[in-house]
């Protein structure tokens, strides 16, 4: 593997572990590392999903991606996050939350730590998974060159004509589920509609602003003027940088979403918060960056092209656990083992089209990207 991607991750992991075993000895070490492994073997989808939006994002923002992004993902969803839904769950102030935590009491009583997280988990998963099911969806009926699953992504294209079909998929779903299998039915559909509202409200602005982005950079070429002095940023930069700001939050909302499932899950390993940030945050989701970025500087996804198909209908799969989960909890191995198996589906599936191609002596879409590249740089020179 890399070692200019990956060398951080490497570095964090082992600072992470001997954290850990300072902490609470060797137990605590062997937690941290099952943690760090959970959580990896569960997001490889995540960091497929992510590269798709990453390769649109400049370098600026991809290293933001990996800096203040991992701080988010470590403090804010693996630590803060708990925190703040046991705290309000069981109106107590974050002081009292953390010493609940840090208590570790057995699960089996109602007024631990993991019970009453385990308590919030249905508006968890509402939240969490209408986020994950409206991107679905939005994927689902696109109309695209490409397609996987020919027979099934054919007529979903013709059906996703149908204006605002997601939302209205979505909603359904979420009062059927909210009805039937919620014990507290308006606080599941609130939870479901504010991760619905989070979705359009972020992807709606990210589109804005790719779209300003795109208008602005005809603009430029259109224009037969420079700036003076070539100073200040330009309608472009400007344009990009909100661009890249929504698509990074964006990202950073994905990640949270697909991130509850493992935090959830972790609790059947350890109560313990600070295990749990250091594994599943420092090790887990530092190495989920990592595989994201080498997914998009090696061009993986260009290479194999149904990479990206897996990984968003292992998405679906995540949301429909997590809505499910509303009612009845699912083991998080399922999920991680339906998630493998899309992705490995797809990346068999890319390996054979490749193979296919290259006996037709047909280029593949990583080669022929750069050919047209190359091609422009010469036309210009």
């Amino acid at each position: 593997m890399n070692l200019r991607i990956f060398g951080w991750s490497y570095a964090v992991s082992a600072v992470a572990l001997v954290v850990a075993f300072l902490y609470g000895g060797p137990e605590a070490l062997v937690l941290c590392a099952i943690l760090g492994i959970l959580e990896i073997s569960l997001s490889f989808d995540n960091a497929v999903v992510n590269a798709t939006v990453l390769k649109r994002m400049s370098e600026f923002w991809q290293r933001i991606f990996l800096t203040i992004g991992i701080v988010i993902a470590v403090f804010g969803m693996r630590l803060v996050f708990p925190l703040v839904i046991v705290g309000v769950t069981a109106n107590l102030n974050p002081v009292e939350a953390l010493s609940l935590a840090l208590e570790q009491r057995p699960e089996s009583d109602p007024t631990s730590y993991a019970a009453l997280l385990n308590e919030a988990y249905p508006r968890i998963a509402a939240f969490g998974g209408m986020f994950l099911f409206m991107l679905f969806l939005d994927w689902m009926f696109e109309d695209r060159d490409i397609r996987w699953l020919t027979w099934l992504e054919v007529p979903l294209a013709k059906i996703g004509r149908l204006n605002r079909l997601s939302i209205v998929l979505a909603l359904v779903s979420l009062v059927v589920l909210a009805e039937t299998l919620a014990e507290d039915p308006a606080v599941v559909l609130v939870a479901g509609a504010l991760g619905l509202v989070t979705y359009l409200a972020v992807n709606g602005l990210g589109e804005f602003f790719d779209q300003a982005a795109d208008i602005g950079g005809d603009a430029e070429n259109d224009a037969t003027t420079a700036t003076p002095n070539g100073s200040g940023p330009s309608q472009l930069a400007k344009a990009s940088g909100k661009a890249g700001f929504f698509l990074f939050l964006y990202l950073e909302v994905l990640d949270a979403a697909f991130s509850f499932d493992g935090v959830i899950g972790a609790f059947a390993i350890t109560t313990d918060p600070i295990l749990i940030a250091l594994g599943l945050g420092l090790i887990g989701a530092m190495f989920v960056r990592s595989l994201t970025v080498f997914l998009v500087r090696n061009g993986t996804l260009a290479d194999y092209v149904y990479l990206e198909h897996g990984a968003h209908w292992a998405i679906g799969a995540l949301a429909t656990v997590l809505l499910i989960g509303i009612g009845y909890h699912v083991n998080e191995v399922v999920t991680g083992l339906l998630g493998v198996a899309f992705i490995g589906a797809a990346l068999i599936s890319s390996v054979m089209r490749n193979r296919r191609l290259a006996a037709q002596g047909v280029e593949t879409d990583k080669n022929a990207e750069q050919l047209a590249a190359e091609k422009a740089e010469h036309s210009e020179v």
